[in-house]
């Protein structure tokens, strides 16, 4: 009589997600907690979706100082000339878009419910 191995039940325990960092903007806590609903994501993905966070608040921190001081100022020459907050904005609203592509956690068409 052959006897089959009997391998133990394990449970899985879902761990409860992490959460958002301290430093993160109310919207990007709102957008990690988001995130991570109904969702179990590898922690490399974790931290390229906290880059991605950290990415739009850059932004945004240069978009305020854009709306506050204008988008350019006039150089020794007196010639007109772009604020580097034009470039920082520029670049980290583009990061945020990649990384999130990078994580893979939201699908990339927008869906519309009917």
């Amino acid at each position: 009589m052959a006897v089959s191995p009997l391998k133990p039940k394990t449970q899985t325990v879902s761990k409860p997600p992490p959460p958002p960092p301290r430093h993160l903007s109310k919207k990007m806590k709102m957008f990690w907690i988001s995130a991570f609903e109904g969702k179990r994501i590898q922690p490399y993905r974790v931290e390229i979706l906290l880059k991605a966070c950290e990415a739009h608040d850059r932004a945004e921190q240069a978009r305020r100082i854009l709306k506050r001081e204008g988008l350019t100022f006039e150089d020794r020459f007196l010639q007109p000339r772009s604020r580097p907050e034009v470039a920082i904005e520029r670049d980290a609203r583009s990061q945020f878009a990649k990384l999130l592509d990078q994580a893979g956690l939201f699908d990339p068409y927008f869906k519309e419910d009917d």
